[in-house]
């Protein structure tokens, strides 16, 4: 019989065939930074994410507020803005439209110095890292921040053939990611920036 141990392995293996056998079948490797990608993922508030909101020429009117459960906030002269699942210049710009109201041509930017949202705002590790989990995504993060999170790669894993899964336009996309090369090697030409939502899979090596 089949001990608890080898069937958890098991089935982790399996998840891990489907997540892949799911995405396009023609990996090539994560682009750099400053790639076309770049500008396909925008980050979309949620609640618990907390915003620097700077109003310019008016200190009084600039703040930090966390967004609600109910994904609203509320800042000086601003009651109850609904600010869920919306990029962050477009908060701004409803900021901006709502102090219109008592300011004359206010300009407004928003900062999230805090990303705390949903679970498919996240970047998601799974397979053979350390302590494979779900970390909150933030701005700037790269894959050497996500494995130095997860605490690095695993004894048996394959950190070159590691896979990242990405939406782009709307649409899943499978790369290559070269972790092994990145953390055992340190070569820091292989460390790529992370989007929101980014799933990692690092699978075992054959020996």
């Amino acid at each position: 019989m089949l001990n608890f141990k080898k069937v958890k392995f098991l089935f982790s293996a399996l998840m891990l065939s489907v997540l892949i056998g799911c995405t396009s079948s023609g990996s090539q490797l994560l682009p750099d930074t400053d790639s076309a990608t770049k500008n396909n993922s925008s980050y979309l508030i949620g609640p618990g994410d907390q915003l620097q909101i700077f109003v310019w020429r008016n200190p009084d009117l600039s703040t930090s507020v966390t967004v609600r459960p109910d994904g609203r906030i509320s800042s000086p002269l601003i009651d109850d803005l609904d600010v869920s699942n919306l990029e962050p210049m477009i908060v701004a710009k409803l900021i901006e439209d709502r102090l219109s109201t008592f300011i004359r041509t206010p300009r407004v930017s928003i900062m999230v110095s805090g990303f705390n949202s949903t679970l498919e705002q996240q970047i998601r590790v799974l397979g053979n890292a350390t302590n494979p989990k779900t970390l909150p995504y933030r701005s700037g993060m790269t894959l050497l921040d996500v494995m130095i999170a997860v605490q690095g790669l695993s004894d048996f894993a394959d950190g070159d053939n590691a896979q990242l899964i990405r939406k782009v336009n709307g649409e899943t996309q499978q790369y290559i990611v070269e972790l092994d090369s990145l953390i055992r090697d340190g070569d820091i030409s292989k460390n790529r920036a992370v989007q929101p939502g980014d799933t990692i899979i690092i699978p075992e090596a054959w020996f």
